[in-house]
């Protein structure tokens, strides 16, 4: 073979790996537990645009839910939250934990995956579909779902911390058929347990690499134009992102990507006015994080929000 394709093969393979590689890979460190990294200079910023935005008693009457995690340095990431640890039904944005127990099937060799699922994935995800949440779903088993949030290796639901990712309800007119042990919830979720599900991705503790970025790119291209991606349009960011809405429940969460900065941004609400509450929270979020950062991170490639 002529040394020039060869070049071009190991090039190509190269490109492959780094796309398959969770960022941690390039820092040499253990990821710390998201929980054990608070951090009260964050924290200080994140009140203060709360009291900004007059949303001090929404917080004290435990009707919003914040968890932002600065992970622009993976080795050291910093975690600020308010009520953090409140459960609230969260509508469709527990559709990652189908995503997610979709993947660890995959990586088990139980679940095979082949064109017409990961479609089927990436509608759940960038639009929301109903159906398609639902089709997933049954082919991982409706327990089994709640099994893996809650097994030792995830824990994403965990009643140490109050619940936080549940699935317990088809999405349609079906009856739930296994609410959660300490809310009675159908659909729920806490602000740092959806946290957790980001950086565990961000850092590769979800599944092996290769599936990490197929994960990645499900969340990547966002549909639905509104809360957190309406707030970021126009932006120089790429956004990984699943929001939920549903009456006065509103909720979203992202792993938002730029030049400077790397975060992650949960928001659960319950207000008739709570999608336009998380436009602006992700709005005042953004501006602050970009404040803060000091230069490129290295390695990044970003896109525009809008797909």
């Amino acid at each position: 073979m002529p040394m020039s394709k060869i070049l071009k093969l190991l090039l190509a393979c190269m490109v492959a790996v780094a796309a398959a590689t969770p960022a941690f890979a390039a820092q040499d460190a253990n990821p710390p537990p998201l929980r054990s990294v608070y951090d009260a200079n964050l924290q200080g910023q994140l009140d203060g645009i709360i009291r900004k935005l007059h949303l001090e008693g929404a917080v004290r009457n435990h009707d919003l839910a914040v968890a932002l995690v600065d992970v622009s340095n993976l080795a050291h990431p910093r975690v600020a939250r308010v009520n953090g640890n409140e459960m609230l039904y969260a509508a469709s944005l527990p559709k990652i934990g189908i995503l997610l127990a979709a993947f660890v099937e995959i990586q088990n060799g139980q679940l095979k995956l082949d064109d017409k699922l990961k479609a089927s994935m990436t509608r759940m995800i960038r639009y929301s579909s109903n159906a398609d949440a639902t089709r997933v779903l049954d082919l991982v088993g409706k327990r089994r779902v709640n099994q893996i949030l809650r097994s030792p290796r995830y824990r994403l639901y965990d009643p140490r911390y109050n619940g936080g990712l549940w699935v317990g309800k088809e999405y349609g007119k079906h009856p739930a058929f296994e609410r959660d042990p300490l809310h009675h919830i159908s659909h729920g979720a806490t602000a740092m347990q959806v946290a957790r599900f980001y950086y565990l991705l961000e850092t590769g503790q979800l599944v092996n690499p290769r599936l990490t970025a197929e994960m990645k790119e499900i969340l990547s291209k966002p549909g639905i134009h509104h809360k957190f991606v309406k707030a970021l349009a126009g932006r120089d960011v790429s956004i990984m992102r699943k929001s939920g809405t549903w009456r006065d429940y509103h909720a979203d969460s992202a792993l938002v990507e730029g030049r400077k900065t790397r975060y992650i941004l949960v928001g659960l609400v319950k207000d008739a006015a709570g999608g336009a509450w998380l436009t602006r929270l992700a709005a005042a979020v953004d501006k602050q994080m970009l404040s803060d950062s000091h230069g490129p991170l290295p390695g990044v490639m970003v896109s525009s929000a809008s797909p």
